[in-house]
């Protein structure tokens, strides 16, 4: 990265509220948005949901009408929040609409929408004219529909990598911004709930029957959320203290199609290249937000990955999964959020839910909020397949 990379602004909605303040006061006051069961989708599993409420309620504009789906309808939501989208129509304005790019993740974008569908011809027999497939659940229909809602042209992609898709935008993005493709870009991700996820990860055996408890003896799976966040980049000013992205590291040991490698192998060089990047050393890293779904083996071989980079003097720590479940293709971005409110508040975040701490884990969690001196976070977002990624987040003066 040739050139620190700063957040001009942020917005995030998730099932703890709506935007960044409330987000900070929720991890403060160590309020969990997770709820017992789901009241807008039709699952058969009562178990706990990150569920944003009133998603159906939201009505976009008329130009936008062919993307209505839950999940646009979140990301309609968290544009129009913490004065997001009128930061993006300043800098497209400065730069021009063409210079501003879009770099999103989602794991499964409007899926709902097909489900839904394939119910009605099931109880029907009559395939819905009403569906539109490449502007709901076409996994580009995301990145299209912020461009279109922001009035924005310049590049757009979707990744999709699982759980560390909305954390590899921030790569994508520096890249872009590194050889001059555009000046700024929109990064984040949204996901929201659906019944391909909720039961397909109840298949492999991996959804809880409690609330979610990372690094905890008792763990035995995860919780899952819906949120939609995004972050504004662009080069970094001079004299200025802001928040920046610092390093990023990308690896994929593809060592199984679902369960991390034992020893977090490639987990490990991503954060050691998101450390060299950024010109700092494992001591240097102050608070670490890990990837902590609250499974047995990807919170061992996490614990095993952060024992060895950081096997000289171990962070402040936490998984911030017991506030929000595991939102999947929006964890990345969910999680740059609160590394950014870990530095605005100078707070470290606590763990949820943590009873009796696995004695074969090297971690030691924060549980309760922690007044400290943070300069630089580390957020982790490992996903299915080994597709790892790493991001530092530091506080920036630039000389």
């Amino acid at each position: 990265m040739r050139f620190p990379i700063q957040i001009t602004a942020s917005t995030l909605i998730s099932s703890m509220g709506s935007g960044i303040q409330a987000h900070a006061d929720a991890l403060k006051a160590k309020q969990t948005g997770l709820k017992k069961s789901a009241s807008s989708l039709p699952t058969k599993l009562d178990v706990f949901y990150g569920e944003v409420q009133g998603l159906p309620d939201i009505t976009l504009p008329a130009k936008l009408a062919p993307y209505l789906c839950r999940n646009h309808q979140l990301a309609w939501q968290a544009l129009q929040t913490d004065g997001f989208s009128e930061q993006v129509h300043r800098l497209s304005k400065h730069y021009g609409a063409h210079r501003i790019g879009i770099a999103l993740g989602t794991s499964t974008s409007g899926i709902l929408e097909t489900e839904k569908v394939l119910a009605e011809k099931e109880n029907s027999g009559i395939f819905s004219n009403s569906y539109h497939y490449e502007t709901t659940h076409r996994m580009n229909a995301l990145a299209d529909f912020c461009a279109e809602a922001l009035n924005v042209t310049g590049p757009r992609m979707i990744i999709s990598t699982a759980c560390s898709s909305s954390a590899k935008v921030f790569a994508s993005a520096s890249r872009w911004i590194d050889h001059g493709l555009v000046d700024a870009v929109i990064v984040g991700g949204v996901d929201t709930l659906c019944l391909t996820t909720i039961h397909g990860f109840n298949a492999l055996g991996l959804i809880s029957q409690e609330i979610v408890k990372p690094l905890d003896q008792a763990r035995d799976g995860i919780n899952i959320g819906e949120a939609g966040g995004f972050m504004l980049l662009e080069r970094a000013r001079p004299h200025q203290n802001n928040i920046q992205l610092t390093g990023f590291g990308e690896t994929s040991d593809a060592y199984h199609i679902s369960t991390p490698h034992p020893t977090g192998e490639g987990a490990q060089k991503a954060m050691q290249q998101a450390l060299t990047m950024a010109g700092l050393t494992a001591d240097d890293i102050d608070y670490l937000n890990l990837h902590g779904t609250g499974t047995p083996s990807n919170d061992l071989a996490e614990s095993q990955a952060v024992g060895t980079v950081f096997a000289n003097q171990m962070p402040l720590l936490s998984s911030t999964k017991g506030f929000t479940g595991h939102t999947l293709g929006a964890a990345g971005i969910t999680e740059a959020v609160f590394c950014q409110i870990a530095l605005q508040e100078q707070m470290a975040l606590p763990n949820l839910n943590l009873k009796t701490l696995d004695e074969n884990l090297s971690l030691h969690p924060v549980q309760e909020p922690q007044p400290a001196n943070i300069q630089h976070c580390m957020s982790n977002s490992f996903g299915f397949g080994g597709n790892n990624a790493s991001l530092v987040f530091s506080i920036g003066n630039l000389s």
